[in-house]
This record gives C-alpha cells, structure tokens and sequence, in this order.
C-alpha cells in the first residue's frame, strides 16, 4: 500500500512542477506567489511520497489534496489538478482501506 500512496505523490509532484510552463505559455498569467505554491506543493508531495511507511502520511497526503484544490483560488487550473489529484487521492485511500480492513 505505501507504494500506491507513494507513487500517486510522485506522480502528482511531477504533474505540478512540468505543468508551470505550458500554463505560463497559454496565457495563464500565473504570478509569482501561485508558482511558489506550486513549487512548495510538489516538494511537499515528493517529500511525503518518500514517508509513506510513516502512519500519518495518509493524512499529510490527504491535506497535500486541500491545499491544492485551495490553490485553485489563485489559477482555476491549479483547482482542476486538485480535482483530478483529490480523486485519485481518494481511490488510493479507498483502495488502502479495502484492502487493510
């Protein structure tokens, strides 16, 4: 289970950091405090995403997911990742709990 919750962070943490540009280019206008919130939000995953055999990752995980969707009060597509992610989030820890009972 730590790899499923770990490899959604990393993948997530990537998401994040490749997706400044393309939004930069199309017009999205992102300002200087979003793009540190999205750098500071794909640390914090990766950091997380190598702490999952700790027992409150699952929750920090799971506050990495707000605090992304609340970024979106800064880029809608910053909401739209949290969205995505938050689901995918959702069904890790869906999955984690079938599965551990």
């Amino acid at each position: 289970m730590r790899g499923l919750g770990s490899g959604t962070l990393a993948l997530e943490a990537i998401v994040l950091l490749l997706g400044i540009q393309p939004i930069r280019l199309l017009g999205g206008h992102l300002s200087g405090w979003a793009i540190g919130a999205v750098v500071a939000l794909a640390v914090l995953a990766a950091v997380l995403a190598g702490s999952m055999r700790r027992s409150w990752a699952w929750h920090a995980g799971t506050a990495v997911q707000v605090l992304l969707l609340a970024a979106g009060l800064l880029h809608w597509s910053l909401g739209a990742l949290g969205l995505i992610f938050g689901a995918t989030w959702a069904y890790a820890t869906w999955v984690r709990h079938k599965i551990l009972g």
